[in-house]
């Protein structure tokens, strides 16, 4: 079966995963972790995309981002995976590729899963078992968001300014948000929606999407119930 193209749409915020290539390790130390993060930051600017929320694993990155132009999204993550290859491999004496394949995206619908979709890439790494706490971990937008520390790779979208009327309230809003974590019909449907490339929302907004595009937005017919979580979580080596 033919491979339907990304669903690009400027304006939309897209959930993105790119992973390393058989598994193999995209960054190997603080060093790597920073140059990604450079990247990245660099990348978004210069194709006008805003990055909303990060998470950079040893062997992979979530992104929730929204581009300005439906071209944005590709353009920045070709140069982001081409100009970060060349770094890494030049810095570990490497050739060949880094990537496995093309990087996986999902459109979603702001109101309904914009924060559910920041709270389960921050998580990322506690869901990993490689911290346990959100905070623990240094390479996530999670710390900008809960009053840490500032990042310049963020912009954050309207709906965070909603949490609250100051930066503390809204800080103790997100941060409250990300203890209470996704129930497993969140984690399922966002799981499942990056890997699979469709849009996730509600009928309504999915029907307003379809009259924006050709490429179709969802499936035509409901598939099999959704996997839990931990299931979808297992296969595709803890998203």
């Amino acid at each position: 079966m033919a491979r339907l193209p990304r669903l690009t749409l400027a304006a939309y915020p897209h959930h993105v995963i790119q992973r390393g290539n058989n598994r193999q390790s995209i960054c190997l130390d603080s060093d790597d972790f920073q140059s990604l993060k450079d990247f990245l930051g660099s990348c978004a600017q210069r194709y006008q995309v805003a990055v909303h929320a990060f998470v950079l694993m040893d062997n992979h990155f979530h992104l929730l981002a929204t581009p300005k132009t439906d071209e944005a999204l590709p353009k920045m993550m070709q140069a982001l995976g081409r100009g970060y290859v060349r770094y890494f491999n030049d810095r570990h004496l490497r050739t060949g590729t880094l990537w496995e394949g093309r990087y996986r995206s999902t459109l979603i619908e702001p109101d309904r899963y914009l924060l559910a979709c920041m709270v389960y890439i921050d998580l990322n790494p506690v869901r990993a078992r490689m911290v346990a706490s959100a905070t623990d971990y240094p390479w996530s937008s999670y710390a900008h968001y809960a009053g840490v520390r500032a990042d310049k790779v963020l912009t954050p979208h309207p709906l965070v300014w909603e949490l609250g009327n100051t930066p503390f309230a809204r800080e103790a809003a997100y941060a409250q948000l990300v203890q209470a974590g996704l129930t497993s019909v969140q984690q399922s449907a966002l799981t499942e929606a990056v890997l699979h490339g469709w849009a996730l929302g509600a009928p309504e907004f999915l029907q307003n999407l379809q009259r924006q595009t050709p490429r179709r937005v969802s499936k035509k017919e409901p598939g099999r119930p959704l996997k839990p979580a931990s299931e979808l979580e297992e296969r595709e080596w803890k998203l």
